[in-house]
C-alpha cells in the first residue's frame, strides 16, 4: 500500500475576536460555518470551521480565537504559510472587488499568477487573505451572505508557504508525500498533489533573507493535506519515522484523525483523513448552529460554555 495525498484539506489559523472572525468569514466572504467547537489544547477557545455546503476536504478554513488569552501578535516569516488563498469563479472580481472596498477593506492588487488573476487584502486579524479567479474549479459552492452562486468562494485554492531554500522542501514534498511541480516562477514554485486544480496547491516560495516567522495571533498554524483511509495514514506515518522524520501518534480530531509533522523549512504539515465528517455529530441543515465537543469533554460542558465568548451568528 502507496499512501496517497489527494490535495488540501484545511488551513487553520489564530486569529484575535470570535466575533471578528464570525463577521468576516461567513458576512463578508460568505463562507457557511460548519461546526463551532473548542480547541483541542484549550477548551475555552474556540474552533470554527468555515467552508462550503458539507466542509468538504479542500475547502476548509479553520480558526482558534485567541482574544483576551495573552497570546502575542505573531509575525509572518519562513518557515509558515504566509497566504491563503481561496478559489472564486472567473470575471467574479469585479463584485469582490466592489464588495471589500465597500466594506471598508484595502486591496492590493497582484500581478496574475500563473496565468490567474490575484488580489490580496488582510483580515482582522492581519492574516493575509487572496482571491483567485480560476476557470477550472468545479467545486460546488456555498452561497450566503450576500454573495450569489456566480461569485462565491469555491474552496481553498491553495496556500503559499515561505522558506529559506526551496530545495529541501521540494525534494521532501515530492518523495515523502507523492507531490510534483506543476508550475514555476521566479522564486515560486507551485507543488499539487492529486488533480492540477484549485484545492491541490501548495506554493513554495523561497527567500534567502526572510527572518523566521513567530506564531501567534494573526498567522497560520498548520496546512492539513487529505489523504482517504486511516490505514493510509498510518502507512505514511511508518514511512516518515523510518526516514527519521519526526512525526506525532494519530490524533483523534473526531471529524477525522490527524498526524503531524514539519518539512524541511520548517512549515508544520498536518495529514487528515476524508471521513468521518462533520455531518457525524449534527445533520447537514444544521451544521455550525450548535456548539459540538468531543465526547471526552461533555462532563465539562457548564463551565466550558461559561468560559468561551458569546458570539452571534446569522
Amino acid at each position: 500500500m502507496t499512501p496517497k495525498i489527494l490535495g488540501l484539506h484545511h488551513v487553520t489559523a489564530t486569529v484575535d475576536d470570535a466575533q471578528a472572525d464570525l463577521d468576516f468569514c461567513t458576512g463578508l466572504l460568505g463562507l457557511r460555518l460548519v461546526k463551532k467547537t473548542v480547541n483541542f489544547d484549550n477548551h475555552n477557545v474556540y474552533h470554527f470551521y468555515y467552508g462550503t455546503e458539507l466542509g468538504a476536504p479542500g475547502t476548509i478554513w479553520t480558526t482558534f480565537p485567541y482574544k483576551g488569552y495573552g497570546v502575542r501578535a505573531g509575525s509572518k516569516g519562513s518557515g509558515q504559510v504566509v497566504a491563503t488563498s481561496f478559489s472564486v469563479p472567473a470575471f467574479s472580481m469585479a463584485f469582490w472587488r466592489d464588495r471589500l472596498k465597500t466594506a471598508k477593506i484595502a486591496i492590493v492588487e497582484l500581478d496574475p499568477r500563473f496565468d490567474e488573476e490575484v488580489i490580496r487584502f488582510d483580515d482582522p486579524s492581519g492574516l493575509i487573505v487572496e482571491l483567485i479567479a480560476s476557470k477550472r474549479d468545479e467545486r460546488q459552492q456555498w452561497s450566503a451572505g450576500g454573495v450569489g452562486p456566480s461569485e462565491a468562494i469555491r474552496g481553498i485554492h491553495g496556500v503559499t508557504i515561505l522558506v529559506k531554500s526551496a530545495g529541501a522542501t521540494i525534494a521532501f514534498m515530492s518523495t515523502a508525500l507523492g507531490y510534483r511541480i506543476a508550475s514555476k516562477a521566479g522564486k515560486r514554485t507551485r507543488m499539487v498533489a492529486g488533480t492540477d486544480a484549485p484545492g491541490h496547491y501548495i506554493d513554495v516560495v523561497e527567500d534567502f533573507s526572510a527572518h523566521p516567522g513567530i506564531n501567534g495571533l494573526g498567522t497560520v498554524h498548520h496546512v492539513a493535506m487529505a489523504i482517504e483511509t486511516a490505514e493510509e495514514q498510518v502507512q505514511l506515518q511508518r514511512d516518515l519515522l523510518a526516514a527519521g522524520i519526526g512525526v506525532t501518534d494519530v490524533r483523534d480530531r473526531t471529524y477525522f484523525t490527524s498526524i503531524y509533522f514539519r518539512e524541511p523549512g520548517g512549515v508544520l504539515f498536518e495529514v487528515a483523513t476524508m471521513k468521518p465528517g462533520f455531518t457525524v455529530d449534527e445533520e447537514a441543515s444544521a451544521l455550525g448552529r450548535d456548539l459540538k465537543l468531543p465526547p471526552w469533554e461533555e462532563s465539562d460542558r457548564p463551565s466550558i460554555e461559561a468560559n468561551l465568548a458569546v458570539v452571534k451568528y446569522r
